[in-house]
Parts: C-alpha cells; structure tokens; sequence
C-alpha cells in the first residue's frame, strides 16, 4: 500500500514528496551505494560543545581495526567516572555513520552526563552478518574492558539507536542477556529495523524515507547468503526471531504509524512486556520512518518523549 500526503500529520506534509524520492531510490542496489557514499561525508568532525575523541580498536573476529567515537562532556572532573552509553547509528545496515548523529548524541550527554561510545561498524556492502554486529559487540566488550582507561562506571551499561541502530541495539541486548558479559540497565531501540522475514502489515508500506522495497533490499545485503525464508538465520541478526525474552531489561522506543518497521516494534514491545520488563513505549500518528529528523511540531513531541524517557530511565536505572 502506498502511503499517501494526505495520511500523514501536516507537519509533515513538506517533506512528503522528497521522503517518497529517498525510498525510491532506496529500494535500488545503486541508490543504496550513492548514500552509503553521502553517508560518509562528515566523518571525523567534532561535535561542538563536547569533548570529542577517536580511536581504533582490534577486531576479536579477525576483521580489521574497529574506528570508534567517543563523546564526553565537557565539565567532568577526574574523579567523576560516568556511566556509558553505546550509542549504534542508524543506516539500513547498509550505510551510516556515528557523526551522522551527533544532534542526538549532544542532546543525550547534556540530558544526563554520560560517556558515548559509537562505533563505525562494518556495512553490509562491506560484509554481511555477522560482520556489522560482532564490531558492535567487540565495542562493547572493549569499553568494558577499559573502563578505567575511560574514567566509567560500567556497572550498568545503557544501550541504543536508531533503526538500524536500534536493531544493533536490540541484538546485543539479546547477547549480552545469554552471555552475561555485560549489565545492561535499559537499552533504547529507537523504530528498530528487527524483522527480516517481511510478514507483518505495515512491513508491505511504500512509505516515505524507508519502504517496503529498501526493507528488502537492505535485509538482502546484511543477511547475504543466508536464506531468510528459512530457519538458518542465526542468533542476533534479526531480533524479532528471539523465542525467549526472559530478564530483558527495561527498554523504551516509539515508532510512527506510516512505516514499515510499526508491526514488528509493536510486536518486540509486547513480547518484552509479556516476560515482565518494563517497557514505555509510543505511537505518533501520521508519522514515517525517520520523522524524529524533520523539522516539525510532531517531530520535537517525539524528541522530547525519547530524551524524557532516556532521563526517567538514568535516574531510574543507572544513577
């Protein structure tokens, strides 16, 4: 079903038309490849305001040296070890990059002081799964491993992103549950990009930004040669698969009702509360993917639901 102007919420209706040109060009191998490139612009800029670092990690799965991100306030004291947030951008898989986010990761630091780590990991052009997640995870591991090194309390680690990010969020929330490598206080997986299979409702939208058909054909590339119609997909690439969602911790996200991932965000939220975490968790209406990033009144009620939530859930959970 092709989403329509007149369906999503009039703040919105500006970016109607451009919205439907970036799924078009989305759902292309080509286009794809053009914003993998655009995504990149940008790479290594400082975020104003913040004490900005980079680093390069080793791999613990034999890939190449891992480039990492890392954002602090700018007023901390040496003897004032902040808690981390691992913060996954967003990109389809496929594309992206942490400075990409940097609006977020401002607003997340001077919400609540925290240390955000974000990792550069490998797109799916570049490698398919498990590629991608096992930098992510790597990320994890070393922030651990290093938390004097990076002045942090990793008692309780949060994480979070968006889309893609927020599915890379999920998955590791998933491994860091069975393994026990970590404590993870809440994670935030913003309209997370969780389900490959493409059988929900929403999941068939030609909508705005991210359709149907760009759904597809990222799921294609990050899963490469596993056959998704199959029962071969392995752990942690596709959270939606997980059978078992005991001892999650609490988690919140939102989603819009005009995109394709709404079904199966509806579907990870209540089958996290249905095994007891503590989940909040908000519709916007009108809404496609990625809206949050528009200049709208919409848009700031959905900024403001995350930043709130992220604060209620610090103080509540990691303070």
């Amino acid at each position: 079903m092709k989403v329509q102007k007149p369906q999503l919420d009039k703040g919105l209706h500006k970016t109607y038309r451009i919205g439907m040109i970036m799924s078009w060009l989305l759902s292309r191998l080509w286009g794809i490849k053009l914003f993998l490139k655009l995504t990149r612009i940008g790479v290594g800029k400082d975020i104003a305001g913040l004490k900005c670092g980079e680093t390069y990690i080793p791999s613990r799965n034999n890939g190449p040296d891992i480039r990492l991100r890392i954002y602090r306030p700018e007023e901390t004291t040496p003897e004032q070890k902040l808690p981390i947030l691992l913060y996954l951008h967003g990109g389809g898989y496929v594309a992206g990059s942490p400075e990409m986010f940097g609006t977020y990761i401002k607003r997340y630091i001077d919400t609540r002081p925290c240390i955000v780590i974000s990792p550069d990991y490998r797109k799916a052009l570049e490698a398919p799964f498990p590629a991608g997640f096992n930098d992510c995870y790597d990320t994890l591991l070393w922030a651990r491993d290093n938390a004097d090194l990076l002045n942090a309390d990793m008692s309780k680690v949060m994480l979070g992103g968006h889309s893609a990010g927020g599915g890379m969020s999920a998955a590791l929330t998933w491994k860091a549950r069975d393994t026990g490598d970590v404590n993870v206080g809440f994670q935030m997986p913003i309209y997370p990009m969780i389900d490959d299979r493409h059988i929900t409702e929403s999941s068939h939208l030609n909508a705005p930004v991210w359709s149907s058909g760009s759904n597809k054909l990222a799921w294609k590339l990050y899963l490469g040669d596993v056959d998704s119609s199959a029962s071969e997909v392995p752990d942690y690439a596709a959270p939606s698969r997980n059978t078992n969602y005991e001892n999650f911790p609490p988690s919140f996200t939102f989603v819009g009702d005009l995109e394709p991932f709404k079904d199966e965000t509806i579907a990870y939220v209540e089958a996290l509360r249905n095994n007891g975490a503590t989940v909040e968790f908000k519709i916007f209406e009108g809404c496609f993917h990625g809206f949050d990033g528009m200049k709208a009144s919409i848009s700031e009620e959905a900024l403001d639901f995350t930043f709130n939530t992220y604060a209620k859930f610090y103080d509540e959970y990691i303070a």
